[in-house]
C-alpha cells in the first residue's frame, strides 16, 4: 500500500475493526497426516497479531469461517462433505474446535472470546437486527473479541445455495455495516487483487490501490472457484468489499497466510489492495435512517439531551419528555427538541408502549419497570442521524 493510502487509512482513526478469516487460511492441506485441519500454530500466530492490534484499536470483531473445514476430518470424511446434512454435523464438531483453539490463543494474551453465531434471520428482521447489533456493541465496550460465523448446523438454504445470504465474506461486509466499523481487513489466501490469474499467468501484476470497484476491476476476479475447505473467491471478496464501502468502511485485502502481514498493513508497508472510500462518502447506514426511512413515531426530549445527542451521546430516558405515535423496537423514529424542532432520527431500542413507561426515569429502573431491559438508552448513538 503507497504512503498516500496509509495516509488515508491513518485519517480514518481506525477504531473499530472487522477482521475475516477465511477456511484456507485457519486450516491444513487435506493430505495432512494429523487428525484434525485447524492450523494451530496460525491461529497462534494471528490471534497474536490481532491482540498487538488491541493497544491502538480497542473494538475488533473477528468472522471466522472454518466450522465445516474444522470438522469433516474429526467426523472421518477425507473431504468437505456435499450433503447437507453432513455438512451441518461438520460444522457442529467444527465450530466447538475452532472456538476453542481462539479461546486457547487469545488467553494468551488476557484476552477473552465471545461466540456470536448469525442467521440470515438475524440480519433482515429490524427487531433481532437492532439486539444482535446492541449485543456485539456490548461486547466491544466490555473488552471482548466478537468471533461470528454463521449458524451453520440449523441453515439449509445458506449451506445449499449460496446466494440466498453469501459467503462469510458477504456476512463480513453486513457486521462491518451492523456495527459502524471503520476497516474490514479481509485475510485471504492471495496477496490481493490482481491485474489477472497469478496461478495462470506469471505477468500478473499486484494492484496495490483501488479507488472505485468498476466493472472491469470487477472482471479481473473472473469467476469464483471454491476450494477444498471453503465457498468464498476473488468475486465474492470484491462484492463484499464494495457492499461495505456503501456504508462508509474501509476496505482492504491482504494474504493471511503469513500473520506479519496484519502488522505490515497497518505500518503502511505495500501489502495487499487498499480499496479506497470516495472523499465524500457518508455512512450510508445512517442516511438511511436519517433521510429515507420514515419515522414510525416521536420522542420529544428536554435541552439536556438534545446537548447530548448533538454531542454525540446516545439518547437516555431520562431526557425525554413525551412519546407520540405506536413504534415497534427497531423502527426509525424522530427525536424532536422543546422548541418541537426535528433534529435528529434513530432506530428505538423499545416499542411505543415501553418507552411511554421509562420516559423521565434512571436507566438502572429500566429493568424494574419493565421486567428486562436491552440496554440503557432509547437510541444508541450508533443508531441515530443527526438532521443538518
Amino acid at each position: 500500500m503507497s504512503k498516500a493510502a496509509h495516509s488515508k487509512l491513518r485519517s480514518i482513526e481506525c477504531k473499530r475493526l472487522v477482521i475475516k478469516i477465511g477456511s484456507s487460511i485457519l486450516t491444513q492441506s487435506l493430505d495432512s497426516s494429523e487428525g484434525t485441519c485447524v492450523q494451530v500454530e496460525r491461529i497462534n500466530a494471528l490471534c497474536a497479531q490481532i491482540a498487538a492490534l488491541k493497544a491502538s484499536i480497542s473494538e475488533i470483531v473477528i468472522v471466522s469461517s472454518g466450522a465445516v473445514a474444522s470438522g469433516f476430518s474429526l467426523l472421518g470424511f477425507a473431504q468437505r462433505p456435499k450433503d447437507i446434512i453432513d455438512k451441518q454435523a461438520c460444522a457442529a464438531v467444527g465450530q466447538a474446535r475452532l472456538l476453542w483453539q481462539y479461546e486457547q490463543a487469545f488467553s494468551k494474551h488476557s484476552l477473552h472470546i465471545a461466540q456470536i453465531l448469525l442467521t440470515k434471520d438475524d440480519l433482515s428482521n429490524p427487531k433481532r437486527y437492532l439486539y444482535a447489533s446492541a449485543a456485539l456493541r456490548r461486547l466491544l465496550e466490555l473488552g471482548a473479541i466478537p468471533i461470528i460465523n454463521e449458524n451453520d448446523p440449523v441453515l439449509v438454504d445458506e449451506l445449499k445455495y449460496i446466494e440466498t445470504f453469501g459467503d462469510n465474506d458477504n456476512l463480513a461486509a453486513l457486521v462491518a455495516g451492523m456495527i459502524d466499523a471503520d476497516l474490514l481487513l479481509i485475510l485471504s489466501d492471495v496477496d490481493g487483487l490482481y491485474s489477472a490469474n497469478p496461478a495462470t499467468n506469471p505477468n500478473a501484476k499486484r494492484i496495490s490501490e483501488v479507488r472505485e470497484i468498476s466493472e472491469q476491476i470487477t472482471s479481473l476476479a473472473g469467476q469464483d472457484t471454491n476450494s477444498a475447505v471453503g465457498t468464498g473467491g476473488m468475486a465474492s471478496k470484491l462484492k463484499a468489499a464494495k457492499k461495505a464501502m456503501q456504508t462508509g468502511c474501509n476496505v482492504a485485502i491482504i494474504k493471511g497466510a503469513n500473520a506479519d502481514n496484519i502488522a505490515k498493513f497497518f505500518n503502511g508497508e505495500d501489502v495487499g489492495t487498499y480499496f479506497h472510500l470516495p472523499a465524500n462518502a457518508i455512512k450510508k447506514r445512517k442516511f438511511y435512517i436519517g433521510y429515507v426511512a420514515i419515522p414510525k413515531g416521536k420522542l420529544c426530549i428536554d435541552s439536556g439531551a438534545q446537548a447530548a445527542i448533538k454531542g454525540g451521546k446516545s439518547l437516555l430516558p431520562k431526557g425525554v419528555l413525551e412519546v407520540q405515535g405506536s413504534f415497534e423496537a427497531g423502527d426509525v423514529v424522530g427525536i424532536y427538541n422543546p422548541q418541537s424542532q426535528e433534529i435528529a432520527r434513530g432506530k428505538a431500542r423499545y416499542n411505543g408502549y415501553e418507552c411511554a413507561q421509562i420516559i423521565g426515569r434512571d436507566s438502572k429502573d429500566i429493568a424494574k419497570i419493565l421486567g428486562q431491559s436491552y440496554g440503557d438508552c432509547l437510541i444508541h448513538c450508533d443508531d441515530m442521524a443527526i438532521l443538518e
